[in-house]
């Protein structure tokens, strides 16, 4: 029996959905197509930036001083241009309660989201992957591949960036499908020789053969992004990274290789964020390059924003629990236990124009996001002349102007500003 919205996904933006749902007083249930407990490999999305731990603090109390106090705040930055530092800037220690961001692994993230989720009284659905989904006049059917099947009045689809769920509505992705390849290594911390708490970017790596390289501080480990060159392979640097990072670490550092792995770093938006009673979160919706740290925090701003837009719908008395048809009926439900409840609509017309706000605006920011992304990703490729001369004009003044090397340090990044009030994603 469903009497609130189905999730599909149980990652962050999934997870951060059910809690909000929670949080406004609405049942939640998620459909995830991996087993309870499965282990996710590597650190994946690691920086909350303090609008998302002011969003799961208002999901669960205690939930976000949790993430603070088991993350990492960077004790500073720096920014090197072949391998002579243009920048450097110290961070003041900051209270906990201000933490302007946090750096904690994905997998401890969505653990601590799970664990929180199951005591708040959020149902789960393990190893059940969607594979169909139909618009019914006031509600949606959801059907697994072993038959299980659901019905609710609202799905927030956060299946992540091969969305089962938006691919069966038919739903385009439109953007840039070419790709930008990165190497991706976790490096665990040595507690003989740490690496300081610091980001660090690297222009033209003198150790790298003239790559772009980030570092990355993270509770437990430092994470190192490897810009690829057209012509390099990033399979073959990934199965093999010791050999060019061993270089780029301390002499004698001893932290292990956790994890590698490469992608292929997208910009692409959905045509439409809402499908009938359909609302797609996160990479469901749009992929971005990852420096700016865009995607989940944007997942999570979609998530909020999703869980107002169906409990302003609720609310507003549009929907009301009713009972369901059987089998196979306009509307019914069915979920591990067989047929339950649904919650029913009155005046389709009215709760369709309310999910339109959300559209709206999350379509709006992830526009925007893709635009800041896109800044930022055409600055580190160098594409053309004037962009390569920039930033080589940059480099030389950092020598006598700060602020010339503060320009270099945070246009990998792009901007932050979202263009949306109150939210920078």
């Amino acid at each position: 029996m469903i009497d609130g919205p189905l999730i599909v996904g149980a990652g962050p933006v999934g997870l951060s959905a059910a809690l909000l749902a929670r949080a406004r007083g609405l049942p939640a249930h998620v459909v995830e197509h991996l087993p309870a407990g499965a282990a996710k490999p590597g650190s994946r999305a690691i920086f909350l930036h303090r609008q998302t731990i002011q969003t799961l603090a208002a999901a669960a109390p205690g939930l976000a001083d949790r993430m603070v106090r088991e993350g990492l705040v960077w004790a500073g930055r720096a920014t090197y241009w072949a391998g002579r530092r243009v920048h450097h800037r110290r961070h003041a220690p900051m209270p906990a309660g201000l933490a302007p961001y946090v750096c904690l692994p994905q997998p401890r993230v969505e653990t601590l989201l799970r664990e929180t989720a199951v005591r708040a009284g959020v149902t789960f659905a393990w190893h059940a992957r969607a594979d169909e989904v139909t618009l019914l006049d006031d509600s949606v059917l959801v059907r697994a591949t072993d038959g299980r099947q659901w019905c609710a009045a609202f799905v927030v689809a956060a299946d992540g960036a091969g969305s089962t769920v938006r691919r069966r509505l038919g739903i385009r992705m439109d953007g840039d499908a070419r790709g930008h390849a990165f190497v991706v290594v976790d490096v665990a911390d040595d507690p003989a020789r740490p690496l300081p708490a610091e980001r660090v970017f690297h222009y033209r790596h003198p150790r790298a053969a003239g790559r772009n390289v980030l570092v990355v501080p993270f509770a437990g480990g430092h994470r190192v992004d490897l810009q690829c060159r057209a012509d390099d392979d990033p399979a073959a640097l990934a199965a093999d990274p010791s050999a060019w990072l061993r270089p780029l670490l301390p002499a004698g550092h001893a932290g292990e290789i956790t994890w590698s792995s490469h992608y292929l770093f997208r910009q692409a938006v959905a045509e439409t964020f809402t499908s009938g009673r359909v609302l797609l979160a996160g990479e469901a919706a749009h992929l971005f390059a990852p420096f700016g740290a865009r995607g989940l925090n944007s997942g999570i701003a979609d998530a909020a924003a999703a869980v107002e837009a169906i409990a302003s719908v609720v609310q507003a008395g549009l929907v009301r629990p009713r009972a369901a048809f059987g089998t196979g009926g306009s509307g019914a439900s069915f979920g591990a236990d067989g047929p339950g409840t649904v919650l029913g609509a009155d005046g389709s017309d009215a709760v369709l124009g309310a999910l339109a706000g959300y559209d709206r605006v999350r379509r709006a920011a992830a526009e925007r996001n893709r635009v800041a992304a896109g800044k930022a990703l055409a600055h580190l490729t160098a594409a053309g002349p004037h962009r390569r001369a920039a930033q080589r004009a940059a480099a030389v003044a950092a020598r006598v102007l700060p602020r010339a090397g503060a320009w270099l340090d945070r246009r990998p990044f792009g901007p932050r500003d979202a263009g949306i009030p109150g939210s920078l994603y």
